[in-house]
This record gives structure tokens, C-alpha cells and sequence, in this order.
């Protein structure tokens, strides 16, 4: 059984064929999402029979895919046997690259976090970048050899802003030279110096891709998905999947117009409005901090300085979730999603902050007949675009979905 269409078929059957393994990746998918099913819950998510459902389940019980995990208990009759991808099915990595630091990390086929390095690099040239990413997805890689058995190796996911040499102004991006990342063809570079299957996305829409999989994704099936890191980021599930967009670019909130900031550290307006970005983001929040004579080079400095600083937190957080309100609105507006998800590269406690803000915001403001979108906080926290890059050769290789990112 070839999971991964990745040779022609031809002859009689091979429409049968096709349909076989879209129904596998099917399976796959509803597992990935669920995290526990019955067969009886298969066959109704996918609008397939019993008997089809059994089959698939038995192959890829028999390809190490999926295994048994007990009993349902509490139900009338024979308890159902409950099932769940098999972590040990195959491996991924995933490599976020930001404005601020490197992330590589090792996940299982359940995408449970393995092996993570994290390298504090504040806006990293391209050759600088590649040459420590090299180095930290061949250690990873060697654990999966050493450590965790035979099992295949999907590939290597990406997670990248998007033009993330632009909004210098707005990002308080130090070099000129930052902008050669506009031009730099990562992945085909870390194809070339690694030789894996190499996927890429916005660093948004793989942290949305996490949160799918692994967060609220498991109970909602339309949201729209807010990421406080550098910038401001998020993605769009519809459905049940993940929306990339014509320019995959869905959900990218970050470059939404909104008012001015009124923080006097905030770069002096250029017109009546601004871009989102330049107030809801950890680089904003920085440049808070900084004004009052506060040094913050690191995500631990970040956090002292944070512990440290109620005040100033609070006044950022003010400005951050007024920002959001307009943008919020507006996209939910349009996509009638059921709730907005928000997380970030920040605190817990500081996340709930902005959710508290954002809920009293947004109803205060929501137009006449319409109700503010429920506000939550997602699950997958500081790491979900890491998560959500290693997460993709899995999603790839093993999903019936046709909106699938950049290949290389």
C-alpha cells in the first residue's frame, strides 16, 4: 500500500486506486483531527460504510499507521474499540524561521514534540540563518536514526514570514541588509544542504495548522486564527481544514489597517492609518520596554522584563487590543467563522490579558444586530508555527487535501 501517490498508476483499477488512498488520507486526516475515534465515528465523519471503514483501518493497522488505544467505556453494549495514529508511524521536521530567533523540532506521527532547539538571533541575515539551521535539523535528524527506530522521515517543514525583510519602520528592523531575506529562496537552500522532501508556509497559516491538528481545531471547524509573535499573523480554518488563499496569504491580519497608536514610543504616523502590525506585536511591546530605558534582546529578557514592567505591559495591551478590534471585526464579518482563536509567542498570563481586553473591546464595538465573535485562546502556545512547519510533510504526504503548500 503506497500511502503517498507518488507514482503514476494506470491500467484498469486505478480510478479504484485513487479513491482507496484519498479514503486512507481521509481516515488519516479525521485521526489527526480527533485524536480518538471508534470505527463506528470514522465511517459517519467520512460518509463511508462500515465495512470500507474496517478495511482501510486493518491496512494501515498493518502499515504501523494506526493502532488500538482501549475500549470506549460508559456506552450501551459492546464497548467500541477506540483508535489513534501510531506515533511511531513516521517522523517530521519542523524549522520556523523569525525576526527574532530559530526554532527546529522533531515530531511524531500523532505530532507530539520529540526533540526542539531554539536559537535567539535577533533578525538573522540568510546565510547566518541556513548555516545554524543546517546545523540543528542534522542533530535532530540524527535522533530519529539513534533514538526513536526505523520509522520513515515525512520530511522538513517551513514556517516563514511572509517578505519579512519589509515594514522596517513599523518593526524597528535595525539593517538595510535584513531586506536581502526578500529575494532568498529558503527552501529550495535547505532542500539543497539537507536532500529531504522540503514543504514551506507562511509562519501564520503553519501555526493555524497546529492549532487545526493539535489545539481547538478539535472542536470547531470554522475560526479564524490570531498569532502575536515579531509581527502579528494568523490563518483561516474552513470547514474543517485550513484555508491558504490565493497567495497563501489567508489570515494575514498583520497588514489589515487600523488606527494609529496613541503610545508615544510608537514610530511617529505616516497617514490616518496604519497597519496592524506595527501595534499588535511583540516588536511594538519591545519598543515599549525600550522607551523607558528597558534592554530586551530575548524571549527571557522579554519575560523579565515583562514580570517586571506591569505598568507599561498594561498600557501595550490597551493599544494592542484596540488595535485588533477593527481587523477582527472586519474578517469575521466576512468570514462568518464560529469564534476567533488568539495565541502567541508571549506569557500565558499576558495572552489572557489580551483576550479579557479583546472580548470588552469587540462588544463595546460590535454593530447593531450583530454579537462579537466568541474570543479564546488557542492551545498550541509559543511554539505553534514550529509545530505547525514539522506538522506539514505529515499533513502532505498523508492528508486527501488539495490545498497543499509550496513543495520543493
Amino acid at each position: 500500500m503506497t500511502l503517498h501517490n507518488g507514482s503514476i498508476v494506470s491500467g484498469q483499477g486505478s480510478n479504484s486506486v485513487h479513491v482507496r488512498q484519498g479514503n486512507e488520507r481521509v481516515i488519516l486526516g479525521l485521526l489527526r483531527r480527533l485524536g480518538t475515534a471508534a470505527k463506528a465515528d470514522l465511517a459517519r465523519h467520512a460518509n463511508l460504510t462500515a465495512n470500507t471503514v474496517g478495511q482501510i483501518v486493518q491496512d494501515l493497522e498493518t502499515a504501523g499507521l494506526v493502532r488500538s488505544d482501549g475500549k470506549r467505556q460508559g456506552e450501551r453494549g459492546q464497548p467500541a474499540t477506540l483508535l489513534r495514529l501510531d506515533p511511531q508511524g513516521a517522523y517530521s521536521i519542523g524549522v520556523k524561521t523569525g525576526r527574532r530567533s530559530l526554532d527546529t523540532i522533531l515530531v511524531d506521527f500523532a505530532g507530539r514534540v520529540l526533540e526542539q532547539r531554539r536559537r535567539e538571533c535577533p533578525f538573522p541575515l540568510p546565510e547566518q540563518a541556513v548555516a545554524m539551521l543546517v546545523e540543528d535539523i542534522a542533530a535532530v535528524r540524527s535522533t530519529v536514526a539513534t533514538v526513536h527506530g526505523p520509522a520513515p522521515l515525512a520530511g522538513l517543514g517551513i514556517a516563514a514570514p511572509y517578505s519579512p525583510g519589509c515594514w522596517q519602520r513599523e518593526l524597528d528592523i535595525p539593517t538595510e541588509a535584513y531586506r536581502a531575506w526578500n529575494d532568498f529562496d529558503l527552501a529550495a537552500r535547505l532542500k539543497a544542504e539537507t536532500g529531504l522532501p522540503t514543504f514551506i508556509e507562511n509562519d501564520g497559516t503553519a501555526a493555524v495548522v497546529a492549532e487545526l491538528f493539535l489545539g481547538r481545531g478539535r472542536e470547531l471547524n470554522d475560526f479564524l486564527y490570531v498569532f502575536i509573535g515579531s509581527a502579528a499573523g494568523g490563518g483561516v480554518v474552513i470547514g474543517g481544514d485550513y484555508h491558504r488563499g490565493a497567495h497563501s496569504n489567508a489570515g494575514d491580519l498583520g497588514l489589515m489597517p487600523t488606527s494609529p497608536s496613541r503610545l508615544s514610543t510608537a514610530p511617529e504616523p505616516t497617514g490616518r492609518r496604519e497597519i496592524l502590525l506595527t501595534r499588535a506585536s511583540i516588536n511594538a511591546l519591545i519598543r515599549h520596554l525600550r522607551g523607558s530605558g528597558t534592554s530586551v534582546t530575548t524571549r527571557d529578557e522579554l519575560d523579565t522584563a515583562i514580570a517586571a514592567h506591569p505598568t507599561l505591559v498594561d498600557e501595550w495591551l490597551d493599544d494592542c487590543a484596540d488595535a485588533l478590534v477593527d481587523p477582527l471585526l472586519a474578517a469575521v464579518s466576512v468570514l462568518d467563522v464560529e469564534a476567533v482563536v488568539l495565541d502567541g509567542d508571549l506569557p500565558q498570563p499576558v495572552l489572557e490579558s489580551l483576550v479579557e481586553r479583546l472580548r470588552r473591546f469587540t462588544a463595546a464595538a460590535a454593530p447593531e444586530a450583530r454579537q462579537a465573535p466568541p474570543i479564546g485562546l488557542g492551545l498550541t502556545g509559543r511554539q505553534a508555527a514550529a509545530v505547525g512547519a514539522a506538522i506539514l510533510p505529515l499533513h502532505v504526504n498523508y492528508s486527501p487535501s488539495r490545498d497543499l503548500p509550496s513543495y520543493s
